[in-house]
């Protein structure tokens, strides 16, 4: 059981306890374990469990909670918590928008114990009529419950990685080989996962079945499997799974085929006609078979396309003409901007988050805590946007070369402006500008929104250009065009935000960003030093895009960095001359 586990376990005795209106001391002790664990660095699991409470800074009660939740998989509170509520009103509090009180009302005063007898009161307007609801409330609650329904059955990629990882060890280890691979949509690396398909290579399917059918995680479709195919979903998740069974000799053709789109397998690249050749990579390995997926492309007279590209979204044109580019690897990275600390809503110091990005390798750090806007997260005031970085310029001194740049994520305020007056915005080396209050926007109003901000010579980057939450939110409509076009033109970087839940932004307008000469830059949104692991999620979406190294903001190095800010810096008017209605 991972860190996340536990946190996850004690915010839901928190948001249970609050649901039964209980001792408000008692919930908010829930909460700081569950606030204290995110702050640790180490795996908790791994953990003496008498020594949990000096390792952790937990009290001994909640240090007993950890120790029976990591030796039982729970903890008596919540058991007896879990005993007393419908499973349905458990449910419920997923729900986006609508927290423990508002649950409690709807289950109390409507008899109301799952999402569909939720749906089902607010279709006859019977929510709105709530004391504290209304009819905004009400709508919000069915479009929350219609995403809710869109996500049934998804995970994100990082969870359909573990996933998949994880039945690949296993069926190794069951069926004596190293042929099984991952393929489908998690070896393409999609954001979000419907399909979780492996290729395996064994003369012995009934192993790999009765391996598959004995897991506690899975539950079998018999009537979608056959004797070289098991199909089912993953229990909790709802999301299908497929293992194809193979005979060695088949295993890259299979791979191949259960990789790419249909799309990219189905792309005419030669005319019909020319010399009796195939004209689609799924006619060539009808009648051929390969041991390598590199011989395939070659045999098609093809550059080799990586698998996170085969979604026939152009990349065979390209490889034909060999014009595929050399895609961005994680070892290109040389920084991380875009990070936050303890000054706002961070787990650790600057210091912490600056020693363990530099020991990981990096050169420097881009500190963004957030702006005074930003109340529910600490967000700086100019007093305390001077105490850090004075403390910048100390740390600076003692970590030299690695390099600490003074940033801000400054919200975009609900009319464009940027937060902060100029004389503060000018003290940055760098403004990561993001929309993060007002979200319920048309597409005009939001375009609006974010181009006014593009256009503040202060706004160095934008920051997660929808503000989406994926499977949890959905984000508001924008004119990418409009967007990005602005970019280039004010010379904004984009960042592909490399947070799992919002990789922001999409893959799908990265190839448009880059023909418009606009560069990303791979941000982790990191809030704890685990964080900065997430980049390896935004340079998959920005391979998936055809991102390259030069391309990629921080793949420049410490200097060039340093250099970029002090360049556009020096063309902004002294901030005592910048008078305008922004302000």
């Amino acid at each position: 059981m991972d860190n996340r586990a536990l946190i996850r376990a004690f915010r839901l005795a928190a948001s249970l306890l609050e649901l039964h209106d209980e001792n408000p001391f008692k919930i908010r002790a829930y909460e700081g374990t569950a606030a204290a664990l995110e702050r640790l660095e180490f795996p908790v699991a791994e953990v003496e469990r008498t020594g949990l409470p000096d390792r952790t800074g937990l009290s001994k009660t909640a240090a007993a909670r950890v120790a029976e939740m990591l030796d039982t998989g729970t903890f008596e509170e919540l058991t007896r918590l879990l005993s007393i509520t419908p499973p349905g009103v458990v449910e419920m509090l997923n729900i986006k928008g609508i927290g423990p009180k508002k649950i409690r009302m709807l289950w109390r005063e409507l008899g109301v114990e799952s999402s569909d007898a939720l749906r089902a009161a607010a279709e006859r307007d019977e929510v709105s009529k709530l004391k504290g609801f209304g009819k905004k409330t009400q709508d919000a609650i069915l479009q929350a419950l219609e995403f809710s329904d869109q996500s049934r059955g998804k995970l994100l990629y990082p969870q359909a990685e573990e996933l998949a990882k994880d039945l690949v060890v296993r069926l190794q280890e069951a069926l004596f080989t190293e042929s099984v691979a991952v393929a489908g949509e998690v070896r393409r690396r999609l954001e979000v996962v419907e399909n979780v398909v492996l290729v395996a290579a064994t003369a012995q399917p009934e192993k790999a079945h009765k391996l598959l059918n004995s897991l506690d995680g899975l539950t079998a479709d018999p009537l979608r499997s056959g004797p070289f195919a098991w199909r089912g979903t993953a229990t909790t998740s709802g999301v299908k799974v497929e293992v194809l069974l193979v005979a060695k000799d088949d295993f890259t053709n299979q791979l191949f085929l259960l990789t790419g789109a249909e799309a990219h397998l189905s792309e005419i690249f030669v005319p019909q006609a020319a010399h009796g050749q195939p004209a689609t990579l799924r006619q060539l390995l009808k009648k051929e078979r390969f041991y390598q997926e590199t011989a395939i492309y070659e045999k098609a007279g093809l550059q080799y396309v990586e698998p996170e590209l085969r979604e026939g979204l152009g990349e065979l044109a390209l490889a034909k003409e060999h014009k595929l580019p050399k895609l961005l690897e994680d070892a290109d990275l040389r920084g991380s901007v875009h990070n936050h600390s303890n000054y706002s809503d961070g787990a650790h110091t600057l210091r912490q988050m600056a020693e363990f990005l530099r020991d990981e390798g990096y050169e420097y750090l881009g500190i963004c805590d957030h702006s005074q806007a930003a109340h529910y997260a600490n967000g700086l005031s100019p007093e305390r946007v001077h105490q850090q970085q004075h403390e910048i310029d100390e740390l600076n001194k003692e970590l030299a070369p690695f390099r600490i740049f003074k940033g801000i994520e400054s919200d975009i305020l609900g009319d464009g402006a940027l937060d902060y007056q100029p004389t503060v915005l000018a003290s940055f080396d760098f403004v990561v500008a993001s929309v993060h209050s007002n979200l319920k926007m048309d597409e005009a109003r939001a375009t609006t929104r974010l181009l006014r901000a593009i256009e503040n010579p202060y706004c160095t980057m934008l920051g997660h250009p929808t503000g989406r939450l994926l499977l949890r939110r959905e984000g508001y409509p924008i004119d990418y065009k409009a967007v990005i076009d602005a970019c280039a033109q004010h010379e904004v970087v984009i960042e592909i935000n490399a947070n799992p839940w919002r990789l922001d932004l999409d893959w799908r307008w990265v190839r448009y960003a880059l023909d418009q000469g606009v560069k990303l830059s791979i941000n982790p949104d990191a809030h704890h030093t685990t964080g900065y692991a997430d980049m390896r999620y935004g340079v998959f979406m920005g391979r998936k895009g055809g991102l390259t190294k030069e391309m990629t903001f921080n793949a420049m190095s410490r200097e060039e960095v340093a250099a970029y800010f002090a360049q556009r810096k020096a063309k902004i008017k002294p901030a005592e001359e910048f008078k305008t209605t922004l302000f």
